[in-house]
């Protein structure tokens, strides 16, 4: 047996993965343990739990490997504080305690972590190294193009390649400063929201806008080749060398300073997220095309942050010259954990990969699973009132029925997600065809901006009848955006046509409205019978009940509070927010049956996720 660990911390969504003899037993993210959102610490209840996950102890290992080369990253962040003196002072003196302290002795923080049973070999990957690795090693292909985009590892921020069978090489990279995530994760910063964790808010934003600076960018921020490679003029930009991500020339540029946080949303945003977003996809779709230009591969993998752009995606798999794509679940710094290890064992370790019909990540779902008992008795400790179902079938006849009554469910059943999607083990779930549900799950459960759009969770085999997507062509990781098809569009009128800006929120644009966004587009997850078995069942029972097999799918938390991971979690967010139903394996409590309901402190709920 070979047990190798591998480890991503210290930057943004530390996370740790076990994979043994090749297959992958154990992955999760520190901020579902921890409940810090997008938590960048040493990972240790994560490692935790995948040791115990597999069963073996840390001395068990036989290789720790970390996802980037911290000495490399190093180098950077000095040459760059260097080239930019004394400007850069604040920045400088802000990074550098945390660098001398941890991030330069990382096998000695690693060795502290594990108790010091641990005493093999440490291995340091290139950071776009084991994004490559985590995209093409679980796919299903034997052979593959690999595009990795980011903000920024090392020094690289794109890389190309190829995967074929056991190995990754890189060939081709696009260096900092000039970088795709950046440039987004600016425009993320300057509509107001956080850098790291915004841009989903800002992709969501897109649809609302006219991309009317898209051309004033391409022209004045980024010039952009017809390879995707491109160069930014670095004066509108401030992350080289200070605390902010957009200097005054950018503010002078577009007219206006950074929207301040929570401020009213105005149109001039909506144009921003989706003149930046035109642009970001047409980097993305020219990179894809020169990549096939020079490998002639039929199937793409992707990994990187800039891979959760599940709307770039759907473009690059519609337009894009390639057959096939895959891309990782957790895409950003938590799948470099992943990949690192997976890098171990078949490139470092010589070992034969055989790609299989599906891929290998075994449906994300890698983090912990809580059985009946440990349900039951934490129920009981809050004495909460709860029916207990029979058979897996009566459980899904009974949250159909709920569920068809346009009941908020909260659903916990089985292992975790791993990544920043829940795919229906950590979700809530909701009736599409209600007109109301989309702005009743925003603002009364989810406690986010009333704008952002939710996904539909639709049955493998049905999927095509009511979105644009080839027959049997499958979308489990939600990573894909398309569109709903015409048979489900409603027409009109003249006035809702000519609606703008957030007006478009209260027009009813197809028969699934709740998940139907603006530009009718959908982040579709697929669910099958083979990944899923449980949720496929409940959704056939829904169907049965109402003609629709399509949920409401989104995580189960509330903004800026990390996915729910165990019993307590779920228990907790089901009490504190104005949800109905919570589903936790075989037990089902209704809202109005609980002790205290309606007398939870939601303002201290909020609080510990910093949200008042």
């Amino acid at each position: 047996m070979t047990a190798i660990l591998g480890i991503s911390a210290f930057y943004h969504d530390s996370a740790a993965a076990l994979v043994i003899d090749g297959q992958i037993v154990a992955a999760a993210q520190e901020e579902r343990f921890s409940r810090k959102k997008h938590d960048h610490e040493f990972p240790l209840q994560a490692v935790r739990y995948c040791l115990h996950e597999a069963g073996i102890e840390a001395g068990d290992l036989d290789y720790v490997g970390f996802y980037d080369k911290p000495f490399l990253k190093f180098d950077r962040l000095l040459e760059t504080y260097l080239a930019y003196a004394p400007r850069g002072f604040r920045s400088f003196a802000k990074a550098m305690p945390l660098w001398l302290r941890q991030k330069l002795h990382l096998p000695r923080e690693i060795s502290r972590a594990l108790g010091k049973a641990y005493r093999k070999r440490y291995v340091f990957t290139w950071h776009h190294e084991s994004h490559a690795a985590s995209a093409f090693f679980p796919s299903p292909f034997e052979e593959a193009a690999v595009l990795t985009l980011d903000g920024v590892g090392e020094w690289s921020t794109a890389t190309l390649g190829v995967g074929q069978q056991n190995r990754v090489q890189l060939t081709h990279e696009l260096r900092f400063p000039h970088s795709l995530g950046l440039l987004y994760s600016a425009f993320t910063y300057f509509c107001g929201f956080r850098v790291n964790s915004g841009e989903y808010k800002l992709m969501g934003l897109a649809p609302y806008g006219e991309p009317r600076y898209a051309d004033l960018i391409l022209e004045k921020l980024i010039d952009l080749k017809e390879d995707g490679s491109f160069r930014m003029d670095m004066s509108y930009f401030n992350y080289c060398q200070g605390l902010t991500m957009t200097s005054p020339r950018f503010e002078r540029l577009f007219g206006q300073p950074p929207r301040r946080p929570e401020s009213p949303l105005t149109q001039k945003e909506m144009d921003l997220a989706a003149s930046v977003q035109k642009v970001t996809e047409e980097v993305m779709l020219r990179a894809c095309r020169h990549l096939h230009r020079l490998t002639g591969q039929e199937n793409l993998c992707l990994a990187g942050g800039v891979a959760l752009n599940c709307v770039g995606n759907g473009r690059i798999l519609r337009e894009g010259p390639f057959e096939r794509i895959w891309i990782q679940p957790a895409a950003g710094d938590a799948g470099g954990a992943l990949g690192t290890a997976l890098f171990i064992w078949y490139q470092l370790m010589g070992n034969p990969r055989q790609a299989g019909p599906g891929d290998s990540q075994a449906g994300s779902l890698l983090g912990p699973g809580f059985g009946e008992k440990a349900i039951r008795e934490f129920l009981d400790s809050r004495q909460a009132v709860y029916q207990r179902c029979g058979s897996q079938d009566e459980l899904c006849r009974r949250v159909a029925g709920l569920l068809s009554q346009e009941k908020v469910v909260g659903w916990m059943q089985g292992r975790m997600e791993f990544g920043p999607r829940a795919l229906g083990s950590r979700s809530i779930l909701g009736d599409p065809r209600s007109p109301s549900m989309q702005s009743v799950m925003n603002l009364k459960i989810k406690f986010r901006e009333s704008f952002r759009p939710f996904a539909p969770v639709v049955l493998q085999e049905k999927a095509e009848q009511y979105f644009e997507m080839a027959p049997a062509e499958s979308s489990p990781y939600m990573l894909l955006v398309t569109t709903v098809q015409d048979s489900c569009k409603l027409s009109l009128g003249g006035q809702e046509s000519d609606a703008n800006g957030l007006d478009k929120l209260s027009v009813l644009r197809s028969k699934i409205p709740a998940v139907t966004h603006v530009d009718y587009s959908a982040r579709v997850q697929t669910v099958d019978q083979q990944r899923n078995p449980l949720l496929h069942r409940m959704m056939q029972r829904f169907e049965e009940e109402t003609g629709c097999p399509v949920l409401i799918n989104t995580s189960f938390n509330v903004r800026g509070e990390p996915i729910i991971c165990t019993p307590e979690d779920a228990y907790r967010c089901f009490m504190a927010t104005n949800m109905d139903v919570l589903v936790a394996g075989p037990f089902v409590l209704l809202k109005e049956d609980q002790p205290g309901a309606g007398t939870t402190d939601l303002q201290e709920y909020l609080q510990a996720f910093e949200l008042d």
